[in-house]
């Protein structure tokens, strides 16, 4: 059985092109992940994250989970966010500086 080709939201190449602009993040695409895994991995300040991308100017019902990806977030005990837009990627990157401050990160 082969996979489908992985849908990425419309609005995940600006986000993605904004964090290629922050000094100190690193991401990593992990849309061709199956089984409801989140769309990238970001590395920040010595934290990582699980982002699922999803588009803020689609009507809510367009941006709700898909049965595998509620899976997952259910499961994972780890960090796992929903990121609708450029500035929810700001904010989350502002949470982690603020989480860090005064955490002294190699």
């Amino acid at each position: 059985m082969t996979r489908q080709a992985a849908r990425v939201d419309e609005n995940q190449g600006s986000i993605t092109a904004y964090l290629e602009q922050r000094p100190g993040v690193s991401w990593h695409s992990t849309a061709m992940v199956a089984n409801g895994f989140p769309d990238l991995v970001i590395g920040y300040r010595g934290i990582n994250e699980l982002w699922e991308i999803k588009d803020g100017s689609k009507p809510s019902s367009a941006q709700r989970l898909t049965h595998k990806e509620y899976k997952f977030h259910e499961r994972w005990r780890g960090s796992a966010f929903i990121v609708r837009s450029v500035q929810d990627a700001e904010e989350r990157l502002a949470k982690i500086e603020t989480m860090m401050k005064g955490r002294r990160v190699e």
